[in-house]
């Protein structure tokens, strides 16, 4: 008998990718994921514009038909004084000045409100602090908690 050995052919290496062709495949893989979320991002926003859009044209109709309400029981109401026996035009000016309180009312207690606000100050002061950490120095004053 003879010996043989057994010729098994030397396998065929696979071509490795280079490191270009990689980049190259990373780079399409990761521009196909960025323009894939991009047009999710323009569906969902379309959707979301036409519901707001629409809820916005919902809330000016409300507030028109709240303007006419308004409208209708100042004169309603104007009227229903006139059943105490004043003349019509003093039952209106009553209306009219009710109004006019509310108006002043409501303008005394914006311009409370308005008095006070004030100026984020942490938020100003940790701002003032971003350029020295940028450059690696350490912050004047550091939060405590």
């Amino acid at each position: 008998m003879s010996s043989s050995e057994s010729t098994t052919p030397a396998p065929v290496a696979e071509e490795q990718p280079t490191v270009g062709k990689l980049v190259a495949e990373v780079s399409r893989d990761i521009s196909a994921l960025v323009q894939s979320e991009i047009r999710l991002a323009k569906t969902e926003l379309k959707v979301s514009a036409t519901a707001g859009g629409i809820g916005a044209a919902l809330f000016l109709v409300a507030g028109f038909l709240g303007i006419l309400i308004t409208i209708l029981l100042s004169i309603a109401f104007a009227y229903f004084l006139t059943m105490t026996g004043l003349h019509p035009a003093w039952c209106f000016l009553i209306v009219s000045g009710v109004y006019l309180l509310l108006i002043v009312l409501l303008v005394l207690v914006g311009i409370k409100k308005i008095k006070k606000i004030r100026a984020p100050e942490k938020t100003i002061s940790t701002a003032k602090e971003i350029p020295a950490a940028l450059k690696g120095q350490k912050p004047a004053s550091l939060p405590r908690r």
